[in-house]
């Protein structure tokens, strides 16, 4: 698809500041936010956009490509669009039009078991292309049943998280009523009333809810019930003993997202996992933590023979795509760069953002002299 884009938004920021506009506080600062004091959030992107390339002019060059092969597949683009939870409440039926942007430029959308739109609805809008991220359920009857619709779905890859043994201490989605259990208080209330394209989109589209869960969840559930069910139903804290079934059982591509050490890029080699996504959730979850480009590099050198390394967090631009994958990633994975665009610009946002995010890159490698995304590391400084 070529890479055409909407120039009155020609940045993510751009998208970022529309979308505070376009989407009630509460909503935004769920996409936006960190955990606590949001250092890691900031983190993230400033330590990233610490990494600088060298380009190579005098040389021969015979043009740049995108196109980046992944678990045997070839894509148009080194990156993916990574799970984000409760998508349909910060843009209705963004999921949907996330999956189907995806599908359109071919590049990865990995679902999430806790966002608004089903497995097999993003299986059919992506013709089974979509990746599915597992939140680990407590009964392993419910694990099998979710795995074997993926399955069924033809999903190539499984993702599980490793990084939310607790939930993150997120001080705005408190103040907003969006912790567990969620409530609508007054405040949000009058929000919803100064967004009313929002609000008219949630008609059209109905309140958004679990759907992945649905099959599982008792009928007529108010809020409170809402949060002791998830509570009940799921446990992040994973370990060889909870990671070796669904190994078994899974017969795709299996990768480990969350990871921000060597001692967990090493367990997940040694149970045979395909993959691993160095990330510290987009900064959600532990504030005192590492960025995710600073465990990178060391783990991308030391490892990358042994398991496809991919990254995510803090990752927000097409240059800070290059520089990711110059400090050793395969692969990187976007979240909020994707929710604000669709936030943004509704059922274009998606087509919008990846064609921007396709232009950027393109420029850097043609600045840089840079013919294939696999030479990155080449250009670093």
């Amino acid at each position: 698809m070529a890479s055409k884009f909407d120039t009155r938004y020609p940045s993510i920021d751009d998208l970022r500041q529309r979308a505070k506009r376009k989407i009630p506080k509460f909503a935004f600062e769920y996409l936006d936010g960190g955990c606590n004091e949001d250092v890691n959030l900031h983190r993230n992107t400033s330590e990233l956009r610490e990494v600088q390339l060298k380009p190579k002019y005098i040389r021969d060059f015979n043009g740049s490509s995108l196109k980046t092969n992944l678990f045997g597949i070839e894509y148009d683009a080194p990156f993916g669009i990574a799970p984000v939870g409760l998508q349909g409440l910060i843009w209705p039926n963004s999921a949907e039009i996330l999956a189907k942007a995806a599908f359109n430029h071919n590049i990865p959308f990995i679902l999430s078991t806790v966002t608004t739109t089903s497995i097999e609805r993003a299986s059919e809008i992506t013709e089974g292309k979509s990746w599915f991220q597992l939140y680990h359920p407590t009964e392993s009857r419910l694990r099998d049943d979710i795995i074997k619709r993926a399955a069924a779905a033809e999903c190539p890859v499984l993702v599980i998280l490793c990084d939310v043994p607790t939930f993150g201490f997120r001080p705005r989605d408190i103040r907003n009523g969006l912790a567990m259990p969620p409530k609508m208080n007054l405040s949000n209330i009058l929000q919803v009333f100064g967004r009313p394209h929002w609000g008219i989109e949630t008609l059209k589209h109905g309140i958004p809810s679990f759907e992945v869960l649905k099959p599982y969840m008792p009928k007529g559930l108010d809020l409170k019930q809402l949060g002791k069910f998830m509570d009940e139903t799921f446990s992040g804290r994973l370990n060889e003993e909870k990671i070796k079934p669904i190994r078994d059982m899974w017969k795709g591509k299996l990768v480990l997202k969350g990871v921000a050490s060597e001692y967990d890029t090493e367990q997940a080699i040694r149970l045979g996992l395909d993959g691993i996504i160095v990330s510290n959730h987009g900064g959600r979850q532990l504030d005192a933590g590492e960025s995710a480009i600073k465990p990178l590099s060391t783990i991308a050198e030391k490892y990358g023979d042994q398991i496809e390394v991919m990254m995510d967090s803090g990752v927000r631009s097409g240059p800070d795509v290059a520089r990711a994958l110059a400090s050793g990633a395969s692969f990187t994975f976007m979240g909020r760069s994707f929710m604000y665009g669709v936030s943004a610009l509704g059922k274009k946002g998606g087509n919008h953002t990846i064609s921007l995010l396709k232009t950027e890159l393109q420029q850097v490698m043609e600045q840089l002299c840079c013919e294939k995304t696999t030479d990155f590391s080449k250009y670093l400084i």
